[in-house]
């Protein structure tokens, strides 16, 4: 056979083939799904037991188990900032199989790691955000402010003098900051703890002077006045907390800065096994035990779409990214 009459045999089989797969595709993924699942199905939390993802996702397994017919086991594989566990479910078969539970940080490490061993984005098929959290912003009581307006006029008069702590370089409780910072038009200094604990330790020990945490952490301290909440970071005031105004209400229009948690598959899951995961996933989040949990927890159930949890990571990406490059921020 002639090369040029060889490579037009070889261009016309790869085209059939191509058709052929595009058109049994949709049969396969068709497939699949009738026989879904048929063995335990893996939730990878990439932070330690006991935090606020772990949480949500232990609080979930159960009822997704009941839905599905078939195990759903918690895998935490925890390790920089969660970016471990991450990229072990990007390059998990997408099966569904493999899922990541996953909050706000999810976003923001897409801007503070240049190098990361998946892409924050084509990497994954969003399932659905399963609740927001808001931030909020608390203060040591001998801190002479009472307002966000009050610590933005000391801050000020002071510039720099003001110690923020945060839970690690680069975590959400530092862009919070640095996000306030930009807007507010003030200069804090940045002190990073190894997590939550040893950060509102330091807080109300007088080390620092404020910090930006989920209202879950916060809320004990606040009702033993250890700590005095100035402002809640969402645009919409938080239910466990109706009188405390917004950082937006407040004075610094637009400011927010909420956590989330949601449900990630790897890229290419068939479409049907995406559709199964989200409906089973949806009517977890409405049953009354959990929606009464999550809100006891200061979360706000959602239950949204897939389009809508995609739209939500990119804008984040985006916004994080103006925040890291604008104070120089690099991971640890």
């Amino acid at each position: 056979m002639r090369a040029h009459n060889l490579k037009h045999y070889q261009a016309s089989a790869a085209a059939i083939t191509g058709a052929l797969i595009a058109t049994l595709a949709p049969g396969i993924d068709a497939a699949l799904a009738q026989s879904y699942p048929v063995k335990a199905v893996r939730v990878v939390v990439p932070f330690p037991a006991g935090g606020g993802i772990d949480a949500v996702a232990r609080l979930l397994a159960p009822k997704l188990s009941d839905g599905l017919g078939q195990p759903v086991v918690i895998d935490n594989r925890s390790g920089a900032s969660g970016t471990v566990g991450t990229e072990a479910v990007a390059k998990s078969p997408p099966d569904g199989y493999t899922l990541l539970a996953t909050f706000a940080s999810h976003a923001q490490n897409a801007s503070l790691y240049p190098k990361l061993g998946y892409d924050t984005v084509k990497d994954f098929a969003p399932i659905t955000l399963i609740a927001t959290v808001p931030n909020i912003l608390v203060v040591n009581p001998a801190l002479p402010v009472k307002t966000v307006k009050d610590l933005i006029a000391l801050a000020k008069k002071r510039p720099g003098e003001i110690l923020y702590a945060s839970i690690g370089n680069g975590t959400p409780s530092h862009l919070s900051a640095e996000l306030f910072d930009s807007m507010a038009g003030i200069k804090m200094t940045h002190v990073a703890y190894k997590g939550a604990a040893p950060s509102i330790i330091a807080l109300i020990s007088g080390e620092t002077q404020l910090t930006f945490t989920t209202v879950l952490v916060a809320m004990p301290h606040i009702k033993s006045s250890r700590l005095r909440a100035l402002g809640v970071a969402s645009l919409k005031r938080a239910a466990v907390l109706p009188e405390l105004p917004t950082i937006d209400e407040a004075g610094v229009r637009g400011y927010e800065s909420n956590a989330w948690y949601g449900f990630l598959a790897p890229a290419k899951t068939p479409q049907p096994i995406l559709d199964q995961l989200h409906r089973e996933m949806v009517k977890a989040i409405q049953l009354p035990d959990v929606r009464d949990n999550l809100k006891n927890q200061g979360a706000e159930p959602v239950a949204g779409t897939p389009r809508e949890f995609a739209v939500i990571i990119n804008d984040e990406i985006e916004k994080w990214r103006k925040v890291v490059q604008a104070a120089g921020i690099k991971a640890d």
